[in-house]
């Protein structure tokens, strides 16, 4: 069977099976999802800016257009020897699953297939497709266990040349864990803050950490998620003007957005509506939000979600550039998400 077991992955990813020409990762942690794809994306070689190196789509994309994968796998590069294929929110498409069935049948020459997915249900669809083939792989990606987000943490202090006290790292290892791509920006923000110090200490943590594994933030997000222009405005410019970092709504809002988008997944790939999803949501959604994430559902489609999600990312991006207009540029860039929120609404 192609595929690895959960703590076989990062072993496999640091060396690739040269033979493989697909690879899926799937799995309800969407941030180690898209962690490990760039890992492997990285070891192929090729230059990731480059358009005519790597192509990317999403799965609602290949979907609506029939064959689009496998077109672009028959395609001959003009400017390399191969090509990447990176196809994002993946579910349970049948055109995408029925593309890889082909490919696995008679493999691209020239291109690589590397596939974003959410949670897949075993023994059916891509999955299953993927599993049974000789050159696919499977990689599973679920939420971090304890050693895990310490080898995180580990990664992070050795880049900043730092160390953490015992003390500091059991406070710490307590918030982290609902998503590995947010695990791994508190502990960015915490370094950020600790700069100039070798050692990070319990008060750091208690000032910067956030809860990454809850499932809200403030106000601000929740406006954001209604559409609320005004409302967000008014939390956003509270948050800032008590000492609150705007990383903190970014890194939130990414976090919500990335849970609706793997609910948003669940809902296409298995036929259910808004209500149902989220009441099955692990982890659960608070009694007191149920209304407002099943309108979010409703409301925000998977590309819609795909491309709020870059803008997010984006600004965390230019924020660490521009630390001096962090406020103003996470503002433009939660506006125009608040914004469309509302315009979706109106549909």
């Amino acid at each position: 069977m192609a595929q690895k077991k959960a703590f076989e992955v990062d072993s496999w990813l640091a060396r690739p099976d040269q033979r493989i020409s697909i690879v899926l990762l799937y799995g309800p942690d969407r941030g180690l999802v898209t962690e490990r794809a760039k890992a492997f994306a990285e070891k192929t070689g090729l230059p990731l800016d480059d358009p005519f190196s790597v192509v990317r789509l999403d799965g609602s994309e290949v979907d609506r257009d029939e064959g689009r994968l496998l077109d672009e796998a028959r395609t001959v590069p003009m400017f390399a020897d191969r090509r990447l294929l990176w196809v994002r929110n993946a579910s349970g498409q049948k055109a995408l699953a029925d593309d890889v069935k082909a490919l696995t049948a008679d493999p691209a020459r020239d291109a690589i297939i590397l596939i974003e997915a959410g949670d897949l249900k075993k023994g059916v669809g891509l999955r299953a497709i993927v599993e049974a083939a000789d050159n696919a792989m499977a990689l599973p990606c679920y939420a971090d266990e304890a050693r895990d987000i310490d080898a995180v943490i580990d990664d992070e202090l050795r880049k900043a040349g730092m160390s953490m006290t015992l003390e500091a790292r059991q406070a710490l290892r307590r918030n982290l864990g609902g998503d590995r791509l947010a695990s791994r920006g508190e502990i960015e923000k915490l370094v950020l803050y600790a700069h100039g110090q070798q050692e990070i200490g319990l008060e750091d943590v208690r000032a910067m950490s956030g809860d990454v594994s809850g499932a809200s933030f403030d106000d601000a997000v929740d406006a954001l998620l209604e559409g609320k222009v005004g409302d967000f405005d008014t939390a956003f410019t509270r948050h800032c003007q008590s000492g609150g970092q705007p990383f903190l709504v970014l890194s939130s809002a990414m976090r919500q957005l990335q849970a609706i988008q793997a609910m948003r997944a669940q809902m296409e790939s298995g036929n259910r509506n808004a209500a149902s999803v989220v009441a099955a949501a692990r982890p659960p959604v608070f009694f007191s939000r149920r209304k407002l994430v099943e309108k979010a559902l409703e409301r925000w489609s998977s590309e819609a979600l795909g491309r709020a999600l870059t803008r997010l990312q984006t600004a965390v991006l230019q924020t660490r550039r521009r630390p001096d207009l962090s406020v103003a540029l996470a503002r433009q860039a939660l506006l125009g998400i608040v914004v469309e929120s509302s315009r979706l609404a109106q549909r």
